[in-house]
């Protein structure tokens, strides 16, 4: 069943939602740059890493754009 949500509710879930994707994004671009400095024999999994870095900082924009309208607008 689902519950109705108020504004309140929703901008807190939102902004938590978006504090996990930069924690997120930040693991994996350490992760990333850790794996490409100790083991660079295996780009595979350094290369994963990033991309999960890379997917993370577009959920963080897309949240972003949601809290503050118009501020991140690039110019077109």
């Amino acid at each position: 069943m689902t519950d109705v949500v108020d504004s309140d509710e929703l901008l807190r879930r939102i902004q938590r939602a978006r504090a996990w994707a930069a924690q997120e994004e930040r693991s994996w671009q350490a992760r990333g740059e850790r794996l490409g400095r100790e083991d660079p024999g295996d780009p595979g999994e350094a290369r994963d890493a990033g991309i999960r870095a890379v997917a993370y900082g577009v959920v963080l924009r897309v949240l972003d754009e949601i809290l503050t309208p118009g501020r991140h607008a690039t110019p077109g």
